[in-house]
């Protein structure tokens, strides 16, 4: 007797539900695969540096007029900025309301990392420093100062530790972390030479880091490790506030920035270099 092709043709299609059914019921309790920019979002920093950490080699040329990004540690006159800013000047100024510039009085310059710490013996209200925070991967950081020696700021998220290897006016090597850039304000295009020595502030308010080096080729940020923002308080006796500063976010960091610059908690550095 001849089957009719009705029944061979539910049948093969029986097998095919049966099939795709069967499948879906073994995979029912695994997770979707997440959006590839998202792994490791909830995945907290490495503590240390690893001997795999990505290397990236700046080249530190000679002495020459520069500027950069300081910013208020505490009330006693002290502010941090990048060691490469201020290195090899003879004179080293804060500029504040007016053009005016308030002169540095002692520059110490960290042998370990890309930060120095600058006395004035005058400063605003300290802000909020957190060098201990257990960052997590994909965090959002805003970097605040100067870039192109005007006021501008970036908003970015934490990629991973690196290593930075420093040649050039001077030798070093240290660990830093790796941020991605997501956004900027007020039109800034180019380059972002001149931030240096910024903060960077975590979605509280609180400084997470120093800005010490850029790549915009590829869209990275980097900035000292939290163990080196720790070493360099410690050693100059920074006793600095760890209560939260501020919220900000994506649409806020812009109005925070200003803010503080008005307030000169983050100032302009300008480096007068040694004369030959």
């Amino acid at each position: 007797m001849r089957i009719p092709d009705w029944i061979v043709l539910f049948a093969v299609l029986g097998v095919i539900l049966w099939a795709l059914f069967s499948g879906a019921r073994d995979k029912a309790d695994a997770p979707e695969v997440p959006p590839t920019e998202m792994y490791g979002a909830n995945d907290a920093l490495l503590p240390q540096a690893h001997p795999f950490d990505e290397e990236i080699l700046v080249q530190i040329g000679e002495a020459a007029d520069n500027i950069g990004t300081a910013f208020a540690i505490d009330q006693k006159g002290l502010w941090m900025t990048a060691r490469h800013v201020v290195d090899s000047c003879e004179n080293v100024g804060l500029m504040y309301g007016g053009g005016r510039v308030m002169p540095v009085l002692e520059v110490t310059k960290s042998d370990e990392s890309d930060i120095a710490i600058l006395n004035t013996k005058h400063a605003p209200k300290s802000l909020a420093i957190n060098a201990s925070e257990k960052l997590k991967l994909n965090q959002a950081g805003f970097h605040i100062g100067y870039p192109q020696g005007v006021p501008g700021e970036v908003s970015s998220r934490l990629l991973s530790r690196s290593r930075l290897i420093t040649r050039g006016r001077y030798r070093n090597e240290e660990p830093v972390l790796t941020w991605a850039e997501m956004g900027r304000t007020r039109g800034l295009k180019g380059s972002l030479a001149g931030i240096s020595g910024g903060p960077v502030f975590d979605v509280n308010g609180r400084i997470i880091g120093v800005t010490v080096a850029e790549s915009p080729r590829r869209g990275r940020i980097y900035t000292a490790a939290p163990e080196s923002l720790a070493r360099a308080l410690n050693d100059n006796q920074v006793v600095a506030s760890t209560e939260n500063g501020f919220d900000v976010g994506t649409g806020s960091y812009g109005k925070e920035a200003d803010r503080l610059r008005r307030e000169l908690s983050v100032v302009k550095v300008i480096c007068q270099a040694k004369s030959n």
